[in-house]
């Protein structure tokens, strides 16, 4: 394959480019998958899982419930993890409790 710089403007060297970088992504991510899976199969192999031999926390699949939601707008809601959020700290300034606010 050959390409004929000269002959490109460069707008079309750009777009060249970016399609590029994202090959090279899209490759890079491909691999790096690839690469994990078939540790991740040794390790079954083994009778082992992947955290295990290497000390870390396993993977958590999915995400976590809502657990609280605003009363003043119903798409607002938290899971009850992490920092509180604005409008939690201000139901709770008006004297509500957290139990007000669960689903």
């Amino acid at each position: 394959m050959s390409i004929d710089f000269d002959k490109m403007s460069l707008k079309e060297m750009r777009e060249l480019r970016t399609r590029l970088d994202r090959a090279i992504n899209s490759y890079e991510d491909r691999k790096r998958r690839e690469a994990l899976q078939a540790i991740e199969e040794a390790a079954k192999e083994h009778g082992f899982n992947l955290a295990e031999l290497t000390g870390s926390k396993p993977r958590r699949a999915g995400t976590v419930a809502p657990k609280y939601a605003n009363p003043q707008d119903p798409t607002m809601t938290w899971t009850g993890r992490g920092r509180k959020p604005r409008w939690v700290q201000e139901n709770l300034a008006e004297g509500k409790e957290l139990d007000d606010l669960l689903i």
